[in-house]
């Protein structure tokens, strides 16, 4: 007899609102190279806008990749486009991050037919309330919703309304071989924050923080967005150009890590806070917010340190903590790379992803 068929491939779809530098993406980008590796899955990935850095480096690491080429939020066009899609290349399943993409593929449900679609919610922050109430509406398209904390699953279920059963927690990953503990030759005194600057970042009392610390202490903000401007003219205002530097966007990571001795997240809300962990596995001790999604991660005292949102002496009083305390920081710096390693390596979070879509 001839040799058995080769088992058919599943294949993959996932659909993101874009693709530009930011967590929710970069954990598509990560999971979709991980995913192509095993035989099983022939992987696809769109996104509603024209692209971006994180579309970029997929493109060059030879994963498909299709713009759906939205010219605004509530271009209802992307949802034939997207339709078409799904018939041209035999998607099997369709996994949809963000309510924007959850929606486009919850309308794209109705133009097909034997495709399997699951969600994904990366937020816990209550407003817009709007975005909750269509992700209630459009829940029941899919087959299952992925959450990557407990506190995401508690704000899907309070205020989308989404079945507990229908909600799986899959946290986000790195891979801890490729974030090297970085040795830093600082004093503790170079702080950073890497993100979208975003409302809901509160990177502002950051910036209020900075002048209750000794004139010493520099902060490096690296990423790009919304608050920019305000960010600039707070600066200015405080005349702490000399001690604050805004970096714009940049590719990944790691080149930041290298340049800090402690990230800062001081979020009103987070999903998860894919940086914790990234910094974690680079050996940058962490402060973050004892709000949800980032108190699911930073185990306080161990890991890192939690402290009141909107409080920016409470961010001051943590980041002189750990500068001043070498052993502290060592502490913490340990707990952060165990907590990395037993958690929320790829090595360990792929299999969870591989039984969702096997």
């Amino acid at each position: 007899m001839g040799k058995l068929a080769s088992k058919v491939q599943r294949r993959i779809l996932l659909l993101v609102t874009d693709l530009r530098i930011g967590g929710t993406p970069s954990v598509v980008r990560e999971l979709a190279l991980r995913l192509v590796e095993d035989a099983e899955f022939h992987v696809h990935v769109a996104c509603l806008d024209h692209g971006g850095l994180v579309g970029e480096q997929l493109k060059s690491r030879g994963i498909a990749l299709t713009p759906l080429n939205a010219t605004g939020r509530f271009d209802l066009r992307v949802v034939g486009r997207l339709a078409r899609l799904i018939r041209r290349e035999k998607i099997g399943t369709v996994f949809s991050f963000l309510v924007h993409a959850n929606a486009a593929a919850a309308m794209a449900s109705y133009f097909t037919s034997g495709v399997r679609f699951l969600q994904s919610i990366q937020t816990t922050q209550p407003n817009p309330r709007w975005h909750w109430k269509v992700q209630h509406t459009i829940a029941r398209r899919a087959q299952m919703i992925v959450v990557p904390s407990p506190s995401a699953s508690d704000a899907a279920m309070q205020w989308a309304g989404v079945d507990e059963a229908k909600l799986r927690v899959i946290p986000n990953a790195v891979d801890i071989g490729e974030f090297d503990r970085i040795a830093h030759q600082g004093n503790g005194r170079r702080i950073g924050f890497i993100g979208r600057l975003d409302p809901i970042k509160r990177i502002e009392d950051l910036v209020a923080a900075m002048p209750l610390l000794p004139e010493d202490y520099r902060l490096d903000i690296f990423g790009d967005g919304e608050m920019r401007k305000s960010l600039q003219s707070m600066i200015s205002s405080r005349r702490l150009e000399q001690r604050i530097t805004l970096h714009g966007e940049i590719a990944g990571p790691a080149p930041a890590l290298s340049q800090i001795d402690l990230l800062v997240l001081p979020s009103d809300a987070e999903g998860f806070g894919l940086v914790l962990i990234e910094a974690m596995a680079a050996g940058v001790p962490v402060i973050g917010t004892n709000v949800p999604g980032i108190r699911d991660v930073i185990e306080n005292g161990v890991s890192g340190l939690l402290c009141e949102p909107r409080n920016p002496r409470a961010l001051a009083d943590a980041i002189a903590k750990i500068s001043g305390d070498a052993i502290l920081r060592e502490k913490l710096v340990a707990g952060g790379i165990e907590r990395v390693r037993q958690r929320y390596d790829w090595s360990k979070v792929i299999e969870s992803y591989r039984d969702l879509l096997g």
